[in-house]
């Protein structure tokens, strides 16, 4: 009649950090890079310009 107990988190493990995935969003004629992290580029007239922002965003994040 006894139930096994929940097992405790093990505090010694790593947590998971959030991936950076950023996409182009596009507000009305204008195109910006946002990312899952909360960034936003700014926003472009030129949509290879904002591609080319996300493209870069991962890689200008330190960590």
């Amino acid at each position: 009649m006894y139930e096994d107990s929940p097992v405790p988190p093990d505090p010694t493990a790593e947590t998971a950090t959030p991936a950076h995935t950023a996409t182009t969003v596009e507000r009305g004629s204008f195109c910006l890079a946002r990312c899952t992290c909360g960034w936003s580029g700014p926003a472009r007239r030129s949509r290879d310009l904002a591609r080319t922002d996300a493209a870069g965003h991962p890689a200008a994040v330190p960590g």
